[in-house]
């Protein structure tokens, strides 16, 4: 791992515990390292349970993880990093964002313009979020709704992050983050509060997709 400077980090990953994954916490380190990430987030959906079981690993494999969630609602997918305690699903953004703050995490929304994700968005909430992931290599269309994503972050002054919402192995760090911080979960989040960020990489590909809807459906 880098001692400082440029990091590359996978900050939307998904395990067995989201229950619609068949990756291991363990097989998820793995891969990262083998394709030359220096960390991820393990944003489970609902629980926090596979980000906290990775990082009593990530010391085995000199990586940096961050524990977060993704909690779906009304106005979206919100990914919660290093909460210090679970977030409640709620069907109002605003009520996530809130409890988020409350546990002293950040908050990212995630693939706002996946085609098979419909959302309602609030101007008020939007203007909350810490960040936007404008690059999700997962996306559908992947063009498109990159682009539209991008369009938002620069509309409301967002810092913009990528990931890849692996859901199969071979799919982790084909979209990542590109961060300006020391190798430490607490520099890592102001880098990205204070848009240090950038992301990068592509999709995963048609392979990945199908691997994964073939596994869990079209979650």
């Amino acid at each position: 791992m880098s001692s400082r400077g440029t990091l590359r980090l996978d900050l939307h990953v998904h395990t067995i515990y989201s229950g619609d994954s068949i990756i291991r916490p363990e097989e998820a380190l793995a891969r990262a390292k083998l394709v030359g990430l220096h960390g991820l987030a393990i944003t489970d959906h609902e629980t926090l349970a596979g980000g906290l079981r990775a990082v009593k690993l990530a010391k085995r494999f000199g990586l940096l993880v961050l524990p977060g969630m993704e909690i779906e609602t009304r106005g979206g997918h919100i990914l919660a990093l290093c909460p210090t305690e679970p977030i409640e699903p709620a069907r109002e953004l605003g009520e996530v964002l809130d409890a988020i703050r409350d546990a002293d995490g950040l908050a990212i929304l995630a693939h706002p313009y996946d085609l098979t994700a419909p959302k309602r968005w609030r101007p008020g909430e939007l203007a909350r979020l810490d960040a936007i992931e404008v690059l999700n290599a997962h996306n559908i269309p992947f063009r498109l709704s990159c682009w539209l994503a991008e369009k938002m972050a620069r509309a409301l002054g967002k810092p913009m992050t990528g990931g890849s919402d692996a859901h199969v192995p071979e799919a982790i760090g084909a979209a990542y983050t590109i961060v300006e911080a020391e190798p430490c979960v607490e520099d890592v989040l102001m880098a990205i509060r204070k848009g240090r960020v950038r992301p990068a990489g592509g999709s995963s590909g048609i392979r990945c997709l199908l691997k994964k809807w073939a596994y869990a459906g079209f979650r």
